[in-house]
């Protein structure tokens, strides 16, 4: 992962020379972050919504053979042969992403040792907004909950996606827990961090929020679809 962490630090850095403010970069670092996923995220979201179309095909199949597995499995290969689906589509943009966000995670959580030697970083202003120093976490706890509400708000549509698809039960109830379970525990872990990467994880929200709305229009996820 070091390698990783050289990378997006040496690009922070980079951002940072050009912006001379270290809130601004972290803002224009976390666009970056957004728009080199977004690819990714695209070829995530097709593959999702390619299942959604087959689920009541695979639920039907679920009932007609219900008490012979082996049939079951047998009947969904050959539906998503014919769709010319593939079940990994999703699952392989998500483990590519990993490395990813931990390699941005781990530059935005030790700036001093990725981005700057520890003698420059002391010396730059990190004031941003009405935080006094990025480095420490927010003493007011606002950015804390802020990352709380627009991890909330990122997730908002997860729910309405799965079921307006024909998602199932157990899907859908696992996607309500992660609505609040995600959210409390990104609001904890801000709490004492550096509330430069909790200003990071809240534009990375925000980004998300946006994205979401925009391939809800231009792609689908209708409710009631």
């Amino acid at each position: 992962m070091s390698i990783l962490y050289t990378f997006f630090g040496s690009i922070l850095h980079t951002i940072y020379t050009i912006v001379q403010d270290y809130g601004v970069a972290i803002v224009v670092f976390s666009i970056f972050a957004k728009l080199m996923l977004l690819p990714i995220t695209i070829k995530q979201n097709k593959s999702m919504q390619e299942m959604n179309k087959l689920q009541p095909e695979i639920q039907a199949l679920q009932k007609k053979y219900a008490n012979d597995k082996q049939k079951l499995n047998d009947e969904t290969i050959k539906l998503y042969q014919k769709h010319n689906y593939n079940p990994m589509g999703g699952c392989l943009p998500m483990l590519i992403q990993f490395p990813i966000i931990i390699g941005l995670f781990g530059v935005m959580r030790e700036p001093a040792k990725y981005v700057f030697t520890p003698e420059v970083f002391a010396t730059i202003d990190k004031s941003f907004l009405w935080l006094a120093d990025l480095s420490v976490s927010d003493p007011l706890h606002i950015i804390p909950i802020l990352a709380a509400a627009t991890t909330y708000a990122s997730m908002s549509n997860l729910g309405g996606q799965s079921k307006g698809a024909g998602g199932n039960n157990q899907a859908q109830a696992m996607t309500q827990s992660m609505k609040i379970i995600s959210p409390l525990m990104i609001g904890f872990v801000s709490w004492t961090l550096p509330s430069g990467l909790g200003l990071y994880w809240i534009i990375q929200n925000i980004l998300t929020y946006v994205q979401q709305l925009i391939m809800q229009k231009g792609i689908g996820f209708k409710k009631g679809e």
